[in-house]
């Protein structure tokens, strides 16, 4: 009887740490949510996303604005590819060490635009 009482006990220990478990990780996974929404809204990434921005939901595809691609590289017009290249990788890699993957993403696009230019496909 001695051993079916501590099998018993051991089995509701076992069973209240799962539960107890299972209600802090749901609390974090919670609170990291929010955590992330607001992220997302400080950063614009909302905004970008209901102005139909990135890759619109529906597949359409906006493109960046050659202006706004030489603002975001910090480029003047007169600017050869080689500056471009020069500064994204500047910026990819400066930006890589903070770690916002809005700017990362709003660098590479900048740079595609711009090489879309030059090429002629812009």
């Amino acid at each position: 009887r001695v051993a079916t009482t501590r099998v018993e006990m051991a089995s509701r220990i076992l069973a209240n740490l799962i539960v107890s478990g299972g209600q802090v990780l749901l609390k974090a996974a919670a609170a990291a949510y929010q955590k992330a929404l607001v992220n997302a809204q400080r950063s614009g990434v909302a905004n970008e996303a209901a102005k139909g921005g990135a890759a619109s939901v529906f597949g359409g595809r906006k493109t960046m604005a050659i202006e706004e691609a030489r603002s975001i590289l910090g480029v003047d017009a007169n600017a050869s590819l080689e500056d471009v290249m020069a500064r994204y990788a500047k910026m990819f890699e400066a930006n890589e060490k903070i770690g916002s993957f809005y700017l990362q993403s709003k660098i590479h696009r900048a740079k595609e635009r711009m090489e879309a230019d030059f090429l002629g496909e812009g």
